[in-house]
């Protein structure tokens, strides 16, 4: 990560407890994965629920590791290597994370809620790398060992810290904000979302109110104010004894106010009113929902001290994460069209904002709008009912196809007039060729789907496809 010392090996074996034969080496990062570390790194040897890191400790060191943090000696180390004892990896590497935490100075954010999470820590992370050292979670590094490994990753000079923090069950979310202690906590929103594990999204409201246990004194809590559960996260916000309770929203009394939007189909011109300061700018990125939650990044980022005008400035170069919004512009046999990547996850509200999205813009040359679109998991019982619904969403957004898979989806595809315009297979491996096959010029197609769903398969399919189109365009068809 850098040729520089992120810890030294006295920090690190004062930090986890461990023991190690030698104390003259240092690390430069900090990896749970052999597949990927790098020269320098010290590799956590995690067992999980598939794999045991212990077994690619020899594999890690092979690749260049600094040392290897283990509970036991694995056979066939090579002599001389550095390894650090400690109780059990996992346990280490969360009070790595803590130790990291206590030595910053910096400002920390932590960001939750049922959907828009990612995206607005990238916009953060967007923001603040403009105006200070600044230290994100990479992807959806968001659970309990993701967390841990984001803040032991983080260089002690930093000043700006964004964590993403997740949850699917109730009881998982305040530990990880007890480890971040955020300056600033943001709950983007409350949704259906993980149903399977809550009897109802008052309940999900209250688990995601949970990030509010690790928040420093004097901190804010930053709530979305047009949600109907946040009248819940008030309540536990102020049983956290918060004073700094700020909502943002387009009601009038919201702290960080949207005043107008004008919603186009690559961007968004923006008025809004931030702690009092009126800004005017563009949203490099389409969507609704993007509107609302960079009124919750702009709040933080006048919370953590910077400005707020260069701030605002910058949204103006964004681009959305990968699976969350990027376009594409790709080759079919009949000429171009474009794909919007929403393949990393999804919840009915996310479902719907995307719907929204593919519904504002206007195919070229007799395009049609496509939706392809897998399982949302986790919906519980209810799953049926909530696939099906998306049908009124899809008609009212003038989407011309849809092609679904996974046994959920099922429910929508039924749900939709038949003729033609509707394709279903069990996975998503199954929806490939006859999308290929469909495919016009000037067509708009969105593909989304829960990670489980694996709708990334679709993707790269169709990225390969249009790889080999344009080679047989370049060699004349030959």
């Amino acid at each position: 990560m850098t040729d520089h010392p992120l810890w030294h090996a006295r920090e690190i074996i004062e930090a986890t407890g461990g023991t190690c034969a030698q104390s003259d080496w240092f690390a430069t990062g900090v990896s749970i994965d052999s597949r990927t570390v790098q020269a320098g790194e010290l590799f956590v040897a995690i067992a999980g629920p598939n794999f045991d890191g212990h077994a690619f400790a020899g594999r890690a060191l092979e690749a260049g590791a600094a040392a290897v943090l283990v509970s036991h000696v694995p056979e066939g180390m090579p002599a001389g290597a550095n390894v650090v004892l400690v109780d059990d990896p996992l346990k280490a590497l969360e009070r790595l994370g803590r130790a990291a935490r206590d030595r910053c100075r910096g400002r920390i954010i932590a960001v939750t809620g049922s959907v828009g999470k990612t995206g607005t820590k990238e916009a953060l992370a967007h923001i603040l790398k403009e105006q200070g050292k600044t230290h994100y979670s990479i992807g959806s590094f968001n659970n309990h060992w993701g967390v841990p490994l984001s803040l032991s990753r983080m260089p002690r000079d930093t000043e700006f810290g964004i964590f993403e923090l997740g949850m699917n069950h109730p009881g998982e979310l305040g530990p990880l904000s007890r480890m971040v202690r955020p300056h600033v906590a943001i709950v983007t929103t409350v949704a259906a979302a993980h149903l399977e594990f809550f009897t109802s999204v008052e309940e999900i409201a209250e688990a995601k109110a949970e990030i509010f246990e690790g928040l420093v004194p004097d901190g804010m809590a930053i709530i979305n104010g047009d949600n109907d559960h946040a009248p819940v996260l008030k309540r536990q916000a102020e049983a956290h004894k918060i004073a700094n309770i700020c909502t943002f929203g387009e009601a009038g009394d919201a702290d960080f106010r949207l005043e107008k939007a004008a919603l186009n189909p690559d961007s968004s011109d923006i008025v809004a009113v931030i702690g009092g300061h009126r800004l005017d700018f563009t949203l490099a990125v389409a969507g609704r929902h993007w509107v609302q939650n960079i009124l919750a990044v702009l709040g933080a980022v006048q919370a953590v001290g910077t400005d707020l005008e260069k701030a605002a400035d910058s949204l103006s170069r964004m681009v959305a994460p990968s699976g969350r919004g990027v376009r594409l512009d790709l080759n079919c046999k009949a000429g171009r069209y474009q794909v919007i990547d929403e393949s990393y996850n999804a919840s009915p509200v996310a479902m719907r904002a995307a719907f929204q999205v593919l519904g504002a813009m206007t195919p070229q040359g007799g395009g049609r709008k496509i939706a392809v679109l897998g399982d949302m998991r986790e919906m519980g019982e209810q799953s049926p009912e909530i696939h099906a619904a998306l049908a009124n969403d899809i008609s009212e957004c003038g989407i011309d196809m849809v092609y679904a898979c996974g046994p959920n989806m099922r429910y929508l595809a039924n749900a939709l007039p038949q003729g033609g315009t509707t394709v279903w297979a069990e996975q998503s491996e199954g929806l490939v060729q006859p999308l290929i096959g469909a495919l016009h010029a000037g067509d708009l197609v969105l593909i989304k789907g829960s990670l489980g769903s694996k709708m990334k398969v679709v993707l790269e399919a169709l990225v390969a496809q249009s790889a080999q189109v344009e080679s047989e365009r370049q060699g004349g068809g030959q």
